[in-house]
């Protein structure tokens, strides 16, 4: 099996190099794949200099800020037209942290899709404040109750697919490009019929540099829920066709 690690990344220049590092050691037949959103910071730069060193990480530069969906989707495509098995998509910041993948990658064995969840028996946050909890909390209630998604953590990023999901799901008609573009992919594959799964992670807020989490990416996440409540997207059922 042949895993594509996708990390998006905007202004990240403290996290790659040990990051890299650190999903090395945990998953060695990986390749990682940074998209980068010309970080003014030289994140693109230090990527460069890793793929130099050593050829499983590279960079997929990109001209500007074009959002967290479409950095997913230049990735997703990346993966499809590379051949890969197995794809993973996962912060950059050690919110995930790179020694749950081997979990996660190992749950495909079974599953579809596999979620780094916070919210199964084992999983957890760090270093988050009261009202962030509760906050997370009511947005995976609110989208469990609008669009009958049966996983615990519907918002979380930390994710492995199966390439036959991807090559399957129509996503050029994905509409959202912020963090609501996970709901949004998530929702497909639900209505897909593809088999979902949860591995305990505990998610700790970032080592470095500050968060890309906005009140209008919140409110523009809870709006997209509220669409696709009402658009019921139609998506073919048949994994093999």
């Amino acid at each position: 099996m042949r895993p594509l690690i996708v990390v998006p990344t905007y202004d990240e220049a403290q996290n790659v190099e040990p990051l890299a590092r650190a999903i090395v050691q945990a998953v060695p037949d990986a390749d990682i794949l940074f998209v980068d959103d010309n970080s003014p910071d030289g994140t693109g730069g230090i990527v460069r200099e890793l793929g130099a060193a050593d050829a499983r990480i590279r960079l997929l530069a990109r001209p500007g800020k074009l959002g967290l969906g479409t950095a997913y989707l230049a990735g997703f495509r990346h993966g499809l037209e590379g051949g890969y098995d197995q794809i993973v998509t996962m912060d950059a910041d050690f919110s995930h942290d790179p020694r749950y993948l081997p979990d996660l990658l190992a749950g495909l064995e079974e599953r579809d899709l596999m979620i780094g969840s916070r919210y199964v028996r084992g999983g957890g946050v760090r270093n988050w404040g009261l009202h962030r909890r509760v906050l997370s909390r009511f947005a995976n209630f609110y989208a469990r109750a609008l669009l009958g998604l049966r996983v615990h953590d519907c918002t979380a990023g930390f994710r492995a697919y199966r390439i036959e999901v991807l090559r399957k799901l129509p996503l050029d008609r994905i509409r959202s490009s912020g963090y609501s573009f996970l709901e949004e992919l998530l929702y497909l594959a639900h209505l897909a019929g593809f088999e979902i799964g949860e591995t305990p992670i505990v998610f700790e807020d970032r080592r470095a540099g500050s968060s890309k989490i906005s009140r209008k990416e919140i409110l523009r996440a809870a709006l997209t829920v509220l669409r696709l409540r009402f658009e019921k997207p139609a998506v073919a059922r048949d994994r093999k066709a």
